[in-house]
């Protein structure tokens, strides 16, 4: 069995990583010669729209998949009308846009903050009549760990934030969503949330329809950079979430691995975005549950019987950002365990993360402590 996957960074790694015991083979296409994931299976290295590419993929792979939502929904049309393709480019296409993913939520009864689409400057200053300060802008498209994205305090911030979305397209709607009448824009301003928490729930589901869920993730973000998520087994929060997400399983008619970003506002979640992959914040999965989110993807996608997600011990994970600490220092952490990217240190990237597992919760928070320190040492974002 092929599985085709687009682009080949650190998630493609992780998923052929996963897979490699069950017997697959991978194809991996990315414009990277050096993409990370190339080692693990054969490359094909060119433009996502490359045609001859395309077709290759097509031709070759029993199921397509993707490890990032920025890939044009366009490519995932054509391979889906020559190939299996999961996630469908449906979601794909909801997820990329930040305007059709907030109305998509309004639609599913899924609360947001509020927002309002800008396409000028003047529009802009309009919106904050309304939503007051602070706020944040973001492109409607091309954003990714805190890209694209600016904090509104005063009016004195407008004229620079503007600025920074200058060169991003505004962009019109696919015609196949349902809710493609929306008009073309540029970017989305929200309404700041006083969120006591950042968590996000991971699903799963079949090509048969079966559907599992991850216990919630608490998360701690710097930069707009994922730094730590912490499994909360039985978090009061859980069956909300699973609410949620089962609305956009269905609505999507959804297959693989789907993460749910959510803040938590007095007892209540207010979504923030969704992710049509396996996400950074179930890295704590690979050894912290039954089965990583990385192995139910492929079940999924593959339409095999999906693994169990129970958590294994108390399980967390800590992002390395920009360079890597000593391997030995970090490995003499009790219950460590280290992931290498296989990717040269760089300003704001990710390169490694660890996986921590302890008896107890009061444990855990030890050696979070510990793994922080170390990330803290390199991190250079």
């Amino acid at each position: 069995m092929i599985v085709g996957v687009l682009g080949a960074g650190q998630l493609a790694r992780m998923i052929a990583l996963a897979g490699i015991p069950l017997g697959l083979d991978f194809i991996f296409l990315d414009p990277s010669a050096d993409a990370c994931a190339n080692k693990l299976g054969e490359p094909l290295i060119g433009d996502y729209n490359d045609p001859n590419l395309l077709a290759q993929l097509a031709e070759r792979a029993d199921v397509v998949t993707y490890e990032f939502e920025n890939v044009p929904a366009e490519v995932a049309e054509f391979l889906a009308s020559h190939t299996q393709v999961h996630p469908s480019p449906k979601a794909l296409a909801v997820a990329q846009d930040r305007l059709v993913e907030k109305s998509f939520f309004r639609d599913l009864g899924i609360p947001t903050p509020d927002y309002a689409a800008v396409d000028s400057f003047e529009s802009l200053e309009q919106a904050m009549i309304t939503l007051g300060y602070p706020a944040i802008l973001k492109s409607c498209t091309q954003g990714y760990d805190g890209k694209g994205q600016s904090l509104l305090k005063s009016a004195d911030d407008l004229t620079s934030a503007w600025e920074l979305l200058q060169g991003v397209p505004a962009v019109g709607r696919i015609g196949s969503l349902p809710i493609a009448t929306l008009p073309p824009s540029l970017a989305v301003v929200e309404a700041f949330v006083p969120f006591n928490r950042e968590v996000s729930i991971i699903a799963v589901r079949s090509v048969s329809g079966d559907v599992v869920f991850y216990p919630l993730s608490e998360n701690l973000h710097r930069g707009g950079i994922l730094r730590v998520s912490e499994c909360r087994a039985d978090d009061p929060m859980q069956q909300q979430a699973e609410t949620y997400i089962s609305r956009l399983l269905e609505a999507l008619d959804y297959v693989g691995v789907l993460a749910l970003e959510l803040f938590e506002v007095d007892g209540k979640l207010v979504a923030n975005e969704f992710a049509p992959r396996v996400h950074n914040s179930g890295h704590w999965t690979i050894e912290g549950a039954e089965t990583s989110q990385f192995e139910n993807h492929l079940r999924a996608i593959l339409d095999l019987p999906l693994g169990s997600t129970a958590p294994v011990g108390n399980a967390a994970m800590v992002n390395f950002i920009g360079g890597l600490p000593k391997t030995e220092e970090l490995l003499a952490i009790t219950h460590a365990h280290l992931h290498l990217y296989d990717k040269s240190p760089r300003k704001g990237r990710k390169v490694a993360h660890a996986t921590i597992r302890a008896e107890n919760q009061q444990q855990l928070s030890k050696l979070i402590k510990k793994l922080t320190a170390l990330a803290d040492q390199v991190d250079d974002s």
